[in-house]
């Protein structure tokens, strides 16, 4: 199937051609047939699918065929996002696909002055892009009204419950008009999400693509098995590397990306971090610098990461484990876009086993350990836990070398933390 097939109007054509698409994804060609004829939609789709575009296209179809002037405070189609940054790229996908209709659309979210997003409602938008503590502010001081909304765009569903944002979202839905139409996308779908959904759609089309096995299947992926201790030279030695051009590393708090953010800086390192703490100015700046190459490294918490969407990244780091199986999958699939490959790596310490096991157990894979490393071989006796080895059993022969030296520490390795 081609995009030509799917109904778009020519102008729409013309711009996902000059962005080099030509095969609709899975989500694009189940999705908007159903979206072009107004009906509700239940997405389970992953980052890293086309969903921006399994929206956004039909609505721009839909705003070009009824064509009317945008009316002040009034938006005809709002989408929600969890993030800051995730609000700013789905506008800019809404800006280049829709280079050749006229339409006015605006992005509004927190941590920067209204006063030029209040400038911009007032003139009136077409489609309005927000985070859901701006967008109730200004529906609170009257910038914003929701009696004319059309369509309503509720994206990265359990990403937002993730975030606290349930009651907010309730308060929005109770102010949306009858008659609409509603999109809701979840990468996964727990009860508390499905049961969200319930409420706001009517007789849903149900679309469900790339389940977790298979949004890795394109991603190298390997477990360096390391103490916290020797986290920071592995580190080091990772992104320091011939073939590592470009690194997302991920850890668990704000203060660890800092400190490994800090770390790397003074070995010599172009690094920054984002996170929740970071003003949204100073993770723009990051953001920008880290697309264009000046920033050789950037280290990220999960909220800040999430909607990030760099081309060329070549290996993500987890430097912690997430607790959130799933976050694994979003972790990992800011490589390897596009069909692109990439490599994740994940450093794993005594204390982080059980959150492994549970990443497998949701790739559906056991991920391949990477071989023997120089942080790695000196501490054998430390890595192993001692609660491990057998009371009776003598240690490691010093003078074993080469080949049946690493045979015999992976072994025993591997046997000992899985």
């Amino acid at each position: 199937m081609s995009f030509l097939e799917l109904g778009l109007v020519e102008p729409i054509l013309r711009a996902v051609a000059a962005e080099g698409y030509t095969t609709p994804t899975p989500i694009q060609s189940q999705t908007i047939p159903h979206v072009l004829v107004g009906r509700d939609l239940l997405g389970c789709a992953q980052t890293g699918t086309g969903k921006t575009a399994a929206f956004a296209l039909p609505i721009l179809n839909r705003i070009d065929r009824e064509r009317r002037p945008a009316v002040a405070r009034a938006p005809r189609v709002v989408v929600l996002a969890p993030t800051r940054e995730l609000a700013s790229q789905i506008g800019q996908s809404f800006a280049t696909y829709g280079r050749h209709l006229h339409f006015r659309h605006a992005v509004i979210f927190g941590g920067v002055g209204q006063a030029p997003q209040v400038r911009a409602l007032s003139h009136g938008v077409h489609v309005l892009v927000a985070t859901p503590g701006r967008l109730l502010d200004l529906m609170s001081q009257g910038h914003v009204r929701l009696d004319q909304l059309e369509v309503f765009v509720l994206d990265e569903a359990d990403r937002m419950m993730d975030m606290g944002f349930l009651p907010d979202l309730k308060r929005i839905i109770s102010h949306l008009p009858r008659q609409r139409q509603s999109l809701f996308f979840s990468a996964t779908m727990p009860p508390n999400i499905a049961s969200l959904a319930h409420t706001l759609l009517v007789n849903p089309v149900r679309v469900s693509v790339t389940p977790p096995a298979t949004t890795v299947e394109r991603i190298e992926q390997h477990i360096h098995f390391v103490e916290r201790a020797h986290k920071k030279a592995l580190l080091h030695k990772v992104v320091s590397a011939a073939d590592c051009h470009r690194a997302l590393v991920f850890t668990r708090t704000k203060h660890g990306a800092d400190k490994v953010a800090r770390q790397l800086d003074q070995q010599g390192i172009k690094v920054d971090a984002i996170h929740g703490n970071k003003s949204q100015s100073a993770r723009e700046r990051a953001l920008s610098r880290f697309r264009t190459g000046s920033l050789h490294v950037l280290v990220a918490t999960d909220v800040a990461a999430r909607g990030i969407d760099v081309e060329n990244i070549s290996h993500v780091i987890n430097y912690d484990l997430p607790v959130d199986p799933e976050s694994y999958v979003h972790r990992i699939g800011r490589t390897g876009r596009a069909g692109a490959t990439g490599i994740a790596l994940s450093f794993c310490d005594s204390s982080e086993r059980g959150a492994l096991r549970a990443i497998e157990q949701l790739v559906r894979q056991r991920i391949p350990v990477l071989g023997s490393h120089h942080e790695r071989a000196p501490a054998i006796a430390t890595i192993v836990p001692r609660h491990s080895r057998r009371p009776n059993k003598p240690a490691a022969p010093s003078n074993r070398t080469g080949r049946n030296y690493r045979h015999f520490a992976k072994k025993r390795l591997v046997s000992s933390w899985r």
